[in-house]
């Protein structure tokens, strides 16, 4: 665990979770995921939560909390966790076999190798060359 210096999650229990409404935290939380999952703008590098708050109309405090609320993370991990979960994909898939580690970490957003390996390591305990392994002898 030490490696990429992962600590473990804090349990919090903020004022926000009872501010917005049902409807309108769905309603924000829908356009969260319609940029984020159906255009895919967690692929964009300088995708930050300010530009998604821009994007949909609210402020970033009230991104933030909708996505603290529904998705009991910040916006950071919501987007790293679809990265995470694309490189997966790519890394399994025998259609993207001739992508090397790091193009496929910078295909799905990330700006350094290291910052890809310190995500998937986070998420999966294993480095992408690793988790390919399982797949494909290389």
């Amino acid at each position: 665990m030490s490696k990429y210096n992962i600590r473990a999650k804090k349990e919090k229990n903020p004022e926000y979770l009872t501010l917005h409404s049902v409807e309108y935290v769905e309603r924000v939380y829908s356009q969260i995921l319609q940029k984020l999952v159906i255009e895919k703008k967690y692929r964009d590098k300088e995708y930050s939560a300010s530009s998604l708050s821009k994007e949909i109309g609210v402020n970033t405090r009230c991104l933030s909390s909708v996505i603290n609320l529904r998705y009991r993370d910040n916006f950071s991990q919501m987007v790293n966790d679809m990265r995470i979960r694309e490189a997966q994909y790519m890394l399994s898939d025998r259609h993207f076999r001739d992508k090397n580690v790091e193009e496929i970490g910078s295909e799905v957003g990330y700006l350094t190798r290291q910052s890809f390996y310190t995500a998937f390591y986070k998420r999966t305990k294993m480095t992408p060359k690793e988790y390919r392994k399982q797949y494909y002898k290389e």
